[in-house]
């Protein structure tokens, strides 16, 4: 299996040089040469597989550079820190089902993936005896998830930008807490797109990416994409019966277009989801899009700070990988498609609006603060169950298209102690930490304050890569 760019001026490349590589080198992303398929009856051998082994058959369709008793390996040590049942399914009523997806480490779907990334992304290293300092940004759980799955790691340094004053602070705690050698927080003045922004600036530069030896953690690198991929046929091997009879929807809170492009992979593998249904906070310009066929990002001074931060994005970068299959995957019309959202600040895409449902079962709505604190609440009251606001937007988006007989999955993001004051806000319940957790909270933080500059950036990363 090759991976070529969405922009179609790169070399394609195997699975762990595409990881690696990052953003491709004319600044498009890595994509499956051919998407590769399950059979029916390949679903049905899955579905004795505990989620370690599951892991290894999926990902074994796209690491195919990878001999199968390492991937076992590496899949078994990403899971390890993970309970039993890894990602458990828990009905809330009303004909939903949570996708528990926030069992590890750091508390956020996030972990699925950055665990397994921490292990292929070593594993490729040391095959070559390189380094890699990974800059990264962060809305708020992808920072933690993969500081965690990478310190302390002796190839790897990690610079992760954020935006000043713009995350939960538990968020702010779990990453700034953090005082290993080889990780370095920076808090940027602006919003998640301006820190988005500077990670695809420099990784642009060819000259200071070769030179720094940059590479990228956020939801554009592969192994991160295809490792969530994963949870989906987990997810979906156990909300059906042995003949799979069960219709299937689900409904994805969405900002960067990462977690909701692994479903759709998934779905164009085979995968019988009926549809996905992409849930917005206000920062709506994907809703927008899937409603209109108009793809117009808003500037960082129109990005609304709302109470589902990590959702707080008007670029979603991942979204070019499903425009590359919007437009038959040619790239040349990718091409020209980014060039019309340079010039005139959008991208008409309604003459394929149809498409979107119909194709590729694709449905979307908003979520508001509002909104937010009545789920929460309604879901607390009706089962006991405490659930983050970001997946508050997917419960509250899932309700407009559950239907009768049909089983909707809602993959949940975090848990809710990361975001204790609109808990709080929501059903007056003060959340409790165990010791661990508040001694994070308390523990002093570390962290550099910079401009939104390129050139600042540059400078403080070439006095601390790795070589």
């Amino acid at each position: 299996m090759l991976y070529i760019s969405t922009r179609g001026g790169a070399e394609p490349l195997p699975y762990c040089d595409a990881l690696l590589e990052g953003l491709a080198t004319d600044g498009g992303l890595a994509v499956p040469q051919e998407m590769p398929t399950v059979s029916p009856e390949t679903l049905e051998r899955w579905r004795a597989l505990t989620y370690p082994q599951l892991a290894t058959e999926v990902l074994a369709l796209f690491a195919t550079d990878i001999e199968r008793d390492d991937l076992a390996r590496m899949t078994e040590a990403a899971y390890a820190p993970f309970p039993d049942a890894v990602v458990p399914l828990r009905p809330i009523g009303d004909g939903m089902t949570l996708v528990g997806l926030s069992e590890g480490p750091t508390l956020a779907f996030k972990d699925l993936a950055m665990q397994f990334l921490g292990q292929v992304v070593e594993h490729a290293l040391e095959r070559t005896g390189s380094v890699l300092n990974v800059l990264g940004a962060t809305s708020g759980d992808t920072g933690s998830a993969a500081e965690y799955a990478l310190r302390g790691k002796e190839r790897i340094a990690v610079f992760m930008l954020s935006p000043q004053g713009r995350m939960s602070p538990f968020q702010r705690a779990q990453m700034f807490s953090l005082d290993e050698p080889n990780i370095h927080n920076i808090a940027v003045a602006g919003v998640f797109d301006d820190c988005q922004n500077l990670v695809k600036e420099l990784a642009g530069d060819l000259e200071v990416k070769r030179e720094l030896h940059l590479g990228a953690v956020n939801s554009i690198n592969l192994a991160r994409i295809t490792a969530q991929v994963v949870y989906y046929f987990w997810a979906w091997l156990r909300a059906t019966d042995a003949d799979g009879h069960a219709e299937v929807s689900i409904t994805v809170p969405s900002g960067n277009f990462g977690n909701i492009l692994s479903g759709f992979y998934a779905r164009e593998m085979g995968l019988p989801i009926r549809r996905l249904v992409l849930a917005a906070n206000e920062n709506n310009v994907l809703d927008e899009f899937f409603r209109t066929g108009i793809y117009r990002p808003r500037s960082a001074a129109q990005t609304l700070q709302t109470s589902s931060p990590s959702m707080d994005i008007s670029k979603a970068s991942n979204l070019e990988r499903f425009i590359f299959e919007l437009v038959g995957r040619d790239p040349q019309r990718v091409v020209a498609a980014w060039r019309e959202l340079e010039t005139q600040g959008f991208a008409d895409f309604s003459a394929d609006l149809a498409r979107f449902t119909a194709e590729f079962g694709i449905v979307s709505g908003t979520s508001t603060h509002a909104d937010r604190l009545a789920t929460i609440r309604s879901v607390h009251e009706g089962t006991g169950e405490i659930i983050d606001p970001h997946t508050a937007d997917g419960v509250t988006v899932a309700r407009e298209y559950v239907e009768s007989g049909e089983v909707m999955l809602v993959l949940e993001t975090a848990k809710p102690e990361k975001f204790a004051e609109t808990i709080r806000e929501a059903i007056g319940v003060e959340l409790t930490y165990s010791d661990e957790l508040q001694a994070m909270l308390d523990a002093p933080q570390h962290v550099v304050d910079l401009p939104d500059d390129a050139a600042a950036l540059t400078a403080f990363i070439r006095e601390r890569a790795l070589r």
